[in-house]
């Protein structure tokens, strides 16, 4: 229960940190985006594309943490965790294609360079570090862009837009002490590969858990062998570790105990273990018991259900 307890007191200060840095990231992000088509600069509407994802995705990050709190049903009987998920992946398909895009405009300043007003592109582009440097440490100080996926996908929304102004900060002094129209573009096309990377890894990430693949903060053959090592335990089978949503894990399978064992014994047994991987970042088990003659015969051991393919949980 501390868990929960836990994991609801973080989804407050993410959902708070959230709201907050949304607020910053879209009323400077129009600013910006005026502040470049007036001194015509590419790398300032390359990093107001960049905040106008931040914004995006700042929103559905927040919106995903509204969802994922819902409680579960019997349409969802997870509930609505994974929500926070999906969002990751659209955070990241949405740094890569904004990146791509500002290199293929940056291709097209590179053949037809522009006048830029260099003075006005400077400020600017020094006020928008100022304003993600702001946002960067409110959400490193506020929320858990570690361990949270949804988060880190927003936060690195965030550091990618930093690069962006400091990219044009560059490109500005350049234009104005040397005469360098083409830093502009190439200051956008360097940020927008940074970017293009985030969006990969954070869109990697995300489709490992869609795709119930086995969470990477889990080593599998120390919790085979912790379950194993417990007494009473014959051997396990049919085993499936999997991330539910970012700081949840779960983890079912079968395992074969002696014929002679006791519910009670069962119990104590199942609560140890369940107990036990809690250390191993597994926070939901489902164990499904069975002697060697029910193995042999390909049928489960359930309890109390009428489902042959029905879990009994303990947690």
């Amino acid at each position: 229960m501390g868990h929960d307890h836990g994991h609801s007191h973080s989804h407050t200060a993410n959902k708070k940190t959230l709201t907050i840095s949304l607020v910053i990231i879209t009323a400077y992000m129009v600013i910006e985006v005026i502040g470049g088509l007036l001194t015509n600069s590419l790398a300032l509407l390359a990093d107001a594309g960049h905040m106008l994802s931040d914004a995006i995705s700042l929103f559905i990050a927040l919106m995903a943490f509204k969802f994922s709190s819902k409680v579960a049903d019997y349409s969802k009987t997870y509930g609505y965790k994974r929500f926070e998920i999906l969002a990751a992946v659209i955070n990241g398909a949405t740094l890569i294609l904004i990146s791509g895009y500002i290199i293929y405009e940056a291709i097209e300043r590179f053949q037809h360079p522009a006048e830029i007003a260099s003075s006005g592109m400077l400020l600017i582009a020094f006020i928008g570090l100022l304003v993600n440097a702001l946002v960067a440490w409110i959400m490193m100080r506020g929320s858990d862009v570690k361990d949270n996926l949804n988060m880190r996908g927003a936060y690195l929304h965030v550091i990618s837009d930093m690069l962006g102004s400091v990219g044009a900060i560059l490109a500005a002094l350049l234009i104005m002490f040397f005469g360098w129209v083409w830093a502009d573009p190439l200051a956008s096309v360097i940020v927008s590969l940074l970017v293009l990377r985030s969006g990969f890894l954070v869109t990697k990430s995300s489709v490992h858990v869609l795709m119930e693949g086995t969470p990477e903060n889990v080593e599998i053959e120390k919790v085979k062998a912790k379950i194993l090592n417990t007494a009473g335990v014959k051997g396990i089978h049919d085993l499936h570790i999997w991330t539910i949503t970012s700081g949840l894990n779960a983890l079912t399978c079968h395992a074969i105990v002696d014929e002679k064992m006791t519910i009670g014994e069962s119990e104590v047994m199942l609560r140890k273990i369940e107990h036990e991987l809690e250390h191993f970042n597994i926070q939901h088990v489902t164990i499904q018991l069975e002697t060697a003659a029910h193995l042999h015969d390909n049928s489960v051991l359930c309890v109390a259900t009428a489902e042959p393919t029905a879990h009994h949980h303990h947690h």
